[in-house]
């Protein structure tokens, strides 16, 4: 990957790379492909065209059929020594409507990865998420505000200063119900599935 394909402008061109290389690499076609995600065929062309945005939600699933990382995705993952990621190299992979926006800061290779995200939400800003693959655990470190943190409908308060971990292979939510701006730093660790 050149420097360009790094540069946060340039997230949709390393993820439509990493897609087709992978999935080719691997012999799907694209309708196993989308038949194994779950994510429309339609949808696959237009990321690999490099004319989608796709969500979270989505590259979690095209990462897990292709057993690599979101890292991995979007070009910003570890080396064997030291690989230093620089600010402008950190995807916004996430953008709310109210101005918070979910940031992967770094992650590891391949299918038993491990990523570390840096996000923010704005008060009464939410995000869903859907239930990652089974044995998925996330560490949760608040920074500023509170998180409300919905898993399988049961809540929990996560407040400034304290961490929590987290089974997250329910589905889930990270919510700002209160009146400052929510910062908090995530790593999640997906075991190879």
């Amino acid at each position: 990957m050149t420097d360009l394909v790094r540069q946060p402008s340039s997230i949709s061109g390393a993820i439509a790379l990493k897609l087709k290389h992978y999935r080719k690499t691997q012999k799907y076609s694209l309708d196993d492909f989308s038949r194994m995600s779950g994510v429309s065929k339609g949808m696959l062309v237009e990321i690999e065209a490099c004319r989608a945005n796709p969500s979270i939600a989505i590259l979690c699933k095209i990462a897990n059929i292709l057993k690599i990382s979101v890292a991995d995705l979007v070009d910003i993952t570890d080396t064997p020594t030291v690989y230093q990621i620089t600010a402008d190299a950190m995807p916004l992979l996430w953008e709310g409507e109210q101005g918070g926006s979910a940031r992967l800061l770094a992650g590891t290779p391949g299918s038993d990865m491990f990523e570390l995200w840096q996000w923010q939400l704005s008060p009464n800003e939410h995000y869903n998420s859907p239930a990652h693959s089974a044995g998925t655990k996330e560490l949760i470190y608040v920074q500023q505000g509170t998180l409300t943190l919905t898993i399988d409908e049961q809540e929990y308060l996560i407040e400034r200063g304290n961490a929590v971990v987290a089974n997250t292979d329910h589905t889930h939510r990270y919510a700002n119900q209160h009146g400052e701006l929510l910062i908090f730093t995530m790593a999640v660790q997906e075991p190879n599935s």
